[in-house]
């Protein structure tokens, strides 16, 4: 009889802790003391975590985790235009979720130069990135083992924004597929576009959609999209303006419905706004600021998709870049490159608002958060 209450106390105990801890992954930027993907065991209860691993890869700056959790892709995010004439990488990792480990599966070149984004399409057979510096988005065919092919196709951009010292050309920072798998979003913040391809999920082929790209105001910079859970709208962060743009999303189609400031209204200096996520229960939209804000503004999400400013929260440190929810969506966790640590924070689920949990994972030049489940 002990010995089955034991089991029976022994199989609640592993059920919570399975529902409680995940693995946390870290991609960072290898200058310094970084050496490329960080992965801890997490504990959602506590904020707790623990180092379990590290795989040694040059500037893994953004990840993508494969629909059924065993493959992460990291972008290389590197320059060897001069050196070598094919410029920036993707990289496969398989992840072993006994151990949180990664071991490398293959490398192929990004067909362009410094890779900033990489994204993997619902069905686990495709993966996207953006080439930050060449102005290209690439396609990548997913093979039986989790690695990738070389790039299937190409779309190279071309046009300029009003700024000539960051808009001289296209730069792609995000490819965002949308919830339907059926369209792949690229905001480029070099000709104020996020441009809208058709995708075809069976061969993997990108065509301009109907409406073949949604306008930014020039020299907003657009930077990064994030769909709400309901699939209704698209929220995208405008890294030279310091704006949120809401836009109404329907097969394909961007209308936007609201223009709304990221940043504090007494504020005047450097902007630099980075990132942008939906809470899980769609309520609240987070937009992080860089520049000489070094905050995360709150933002309440109406009925019709609309937000409305609730407030700032300090990251307590310096350009957080990536920031995103735990798993169980009650903590967030933000990148602060420059402070070379991750900072823990608790979501108020009635507020949206953040408060310090006090925890802090010490890592070197950290910018993208991921998770694989245990």
């Amino acid at each position: 009889m002990k010995a089955k209450y034991f089991l029976f106390i022994l199989f609640i105990f592993n059920s919570l802790h399975a529902q409680t801890n995940s693995y946390l992954l870290i991609g960072t930027y290898t200058s310094g003391k970084s050496e490329g993907i960080y992965v801890y065991d997490f504990n959602s209860d506590t904020a707790g975590f623990t180092l379990k691993s590290t795989a040694k890869t040059a500037n893994p700056s953004y990840l993508a985790v494969s629909p059924d959790q065993r493959t992460v892709y990291a972008v290389a995010e590197t320059d060897l235009a001069k050196k070598e004439g094919t410029g920036g990488a993707v990289s496969a990792f398989s992840f072993n979720a006994a151990s949180g480990t990664l071991q490398l599966i293959n490398q192929q070149f990004s067909a362009g130069r410094n890779p900033c984004y990489v994204a993997v399409d619902k069905t686990g057979k495709w993966v996207f990135t953006g080439n930050y510096s060449s102005g290209s988005a690439a396609v990548f065919a997913v093979n039986k083992d989790g690695g990738i092919a070389a790039a299937k196709q190409v779309i190279q951009h071309s046009g300029q924004g009003p700024n000539a010292s960051r808009q001289e050309g296209p730069h792609v920072h995000a490819t965002v597929v949308t919830p339907d798998n059926r369209f792949l979003m690229v905001p480029d913040l070099g000709t104020d576009k996020v441009m809208i391809y058709q995708f075809d999920s069976k061969s993997g082929k990108l065509h301009p959609g109907a409406q073949p790209f949604a306008h930014s105001a020039a020299g907003s910079g657009p930077r990064h999209i994030a769909f709400h859970p309901n699939s209704r709208y698209a929220y995208l962060v405008e890294e030279m303006s310091g704006t949120v743009v809401v836009f109404e999303y329907r097969i394909g189609k961007l209308t936007m419905i609201q223009r709304t400031s990221a940043l504090a209204a007494d504020f005047n200096g450097i902007i630099g706004s980075a990132d942008i996520h939906v809470s899980p229960d769609g309520r609240f939209l987070y937009a992080s600021n860089r520049g000489e804000s070094n905050n995360i503004a709150i933002f309440s999400i109406g009925e019709k998709g609309k937000v409305t400013l609730v407030g700032h929260q300090s990251t307590l440190g310096k350009t957080p870049r990536n920031f995103n929810f735990d798993p169980t969506g009650k903590l967030l966790l933000v990148a602060n490159q420059q402070s070379d640590e991750v900072v823990i924070f608790n979501i108020d689920r009635q507020s949206g608002l953040l408060t310090d949990t006090g925890k802090r994972i010490k890592v070197p030049n950290p910018v993208c958060i991921q998770w694989v489940k245990k």
